[in-house]
C-alpha cells in the first residue's frame, strides 16, 4: 500500500509537470540618460545608441540595417519607414504609430512596444526575443515564418495578426485581444493563450498542439475543430 501511494504521488507530480507551462523570461529594459536625437532623417545602417527620438515624423525614411542600442522611439510617426532589417536591442518604442512600417527581418532584443497604434506592420521572418507589446492597438500584423521567444502581449488588441509558418516558444497572450488570427502552420511550444480576453482564430486551429486553452476557450473553438477534424454536428 505504501508503494502503490508513493508511486500514485509521483504519477501525479509528473503530470503536473507534463501540464505545467514554462514561464516567459520578461524583458526588463532600463534605459540610460538619454541624449535627443537631433541629426535630422535616419539612415541606412546607422547606428544609434543611447538616444531618444520624441514627436519626429519619420514617416517614409529610410532606416534598413539600422541599429538601436539603448535607444527610445516616443510618439513618433512611422508611415511606411523603412526599418528592413534593423536591430533593436534594449529599447522602448512608446505611442509610435504609423501605416505600413516595414521591419520585415527585424531583430528586437529585450525591447518593450509600449501603446503603439499601427497597421499593416511588415514583420515577415523577424526575431522577437524577450519583447513585451502592452497596450495599444495593430492592425494586419504580419509575422509570418518570424521566431517569437519570450514574447508577451499585454492588454493589445490585435486585428488580423498573421503567424502563419512562424515559431512560437514560451509566448503568452494576457489581457489582450485576438480577431481572425491566422496561425496556420505554426509551429509552438508553451504558448499561454489562457488569459486572451478575446481568442478568434480564422485559421490554423489544427496548429495548435503546443499552446494551452482554457475550458471556456475550447467550448469556443469547439466548432472550428470540428469542421478541422471533419465532424459534422448535426
Amino acid at each position: 500500500m505504501v508503494r502503490s501511494g508513493e508511486q500514485a504521488r509521483r504519477g501525479q507530480r509528473g503530470s503536473e509537470r507534463q501540464g505545467a507551462v514554462k514561464a516567459v523570461r520578461r524583458a526588463e529594459v532600463r534605459l540610460p540618460e538619454l541624449t535627443a536625437w537631433d541629426g535630422g532623417g535616419l539612415e541606412p545602417d546607422g547606428d544609434y545608441d543611447g538616444l531618444e527620438f520624441a514627436d519626429l515624423d519619420l514617416a517614409g525614411q529610410e532606416g534598413t540595417g539600422a541599429r538601436f542600442m539603448d535607444c527610445a522611439l516616443r510618439r513618433c510617426a512611422l508611415d511606411e519607414t523603412g526599418l528592413g532589417r534593423a536591430r533593436f536591442m534594449d529599447s522602448v518604442l512608446e505611442g509610435v504609430r504609423g501605416v505600413g512600417t516595414d521591419l520585415a527581418e527585424a531583430s528586437l532584443r529585450d525591447v518593450e512596444v509600449v501603446d503603439a497604434r499601427l497597421g499593416g506592420v511588415q514583420m515577415h521572418g523577424a526575431v522577437l526575443e524577450r519583447v513585451v507589446v502592452r497596450g495599444g492597438k495593430i492592425d494586419y500584423l504580419n509575422l509570418r515564418k518570424a521566431r517569437l521567444k519570450d514574447v508577451v502581449f499585454e492588454a493589445c488588441v490585435l486585428v488580423e495578426p498573421d503567424f502563419a509558418g512562424a515559431v512560437l516558444e514560451r509566448v503568452e497572450f494576457r489581457d489582450c485581444v485576438l480577431r481572425g488570427a491566422d496561425f496556420g502552420g505554426v509551429r509552438m511550444a508553451d504558448v499561454d493563450l489562457r488569459e486572451a480576453t478575446e481568442l478568434g482564430i480564422a485559421r490554423g486551429v489544427d496548429a495548435l498542439s503546443g499552446a494551452v486553452i482554457s475550458p471556456a476557450q475550447l467550448f469556443d473553438l469547439a466548432p472550428a475543430l470540428a469542421v478541422q477534424l471533419g465532424i459534422r454536428v448535426l
